[in-house]
């Protein structure tokens, strides 16, 4: 067996097969679960200060969110470019992905920043706390997410597409969708119904 054909059997096995991995997955469904219930509960505890309407841009929050949709679509391409034992294609494809999450998190913190700028920092409010909290939170990860690609391009960039490191993508391709699909709830929950109330 040549090691592309390896690490295309690793790569579609390892993802699934990793116990620890998934029970981390779950662990974090917990943690979001709770900070997403935490927000529910304080996200009209303004203290008599402004609440999201007043405080998120729609327009600068989409933008975020179809950045980082991309970038699960990217990703999505790398992991197919692992299978297909392209080695060059995956790294092209794991460069955008991660320059795209860079973006993302570019945002993200502009956006902090403008927030505590203006004087609404975490400590003005209930909802103020639950809303860096979550979000800080899915940055936090993102960030993760981030490190992990840089350390992965390394690893493939010197020893190729082996078995460790096409396991090593199909975890990372499952976690940064999860970070995706955490962040269509944060979009949906705390930003689109955010503003409409």
């Amino acid at each position: 067996m040549t090691d592309t054909v390896i690490a295309k059997h690793q790569l579609e096995s390892q993802g699934k097969n990793n116990f620890g991995f998934w029970i981390y997955i779950m662990t974090d469904c917990v943690l979001f679960a709770t900070l997403f219930a935490t927000y529910a509960v304080l996200n009209r505890a303004t203290a008599g200060g402004p609440g999201a309407k007043e405080l998120f841009s729609l327009p600068f929050v989409l933008a975020e969110t179809m950045i980082l949709l991309t970038s699960s679509f990217t990703c999505g391409l790398a992991v197919l470019s692992a299978k297909n034992g392209n080695k060059k294609q995956l790294l092209y494809w794991l460069v955008i992905t991660f320059l795209l999450g860079l973006a993302f998190i570019s945002m993200e913190i502009y956006e902090f920043n403008q927030l505590i700028y203006e004087g609404h920092n975490w400590t003005k409010s209930a909802f103020l706390s639950a809303y860096f909290v979550l979000v800080g939170t899915h940055g936090l990860h993102i960030i993760t997410g981030l490190t992990w690609i840089a350390v992965l391009t390394k690893k493939i960039t010197k020893s190729g597409l082996t078995t460790k490191t096409s396991g090593s993508l199909a975890m990372l391709g499952i976690f940064w969708h999860f970070l995706d699909i955490v962040w269509i709830f944060i979009f949906s929950f705390v930003y689109l119904i955010g503003a409409s109330l």
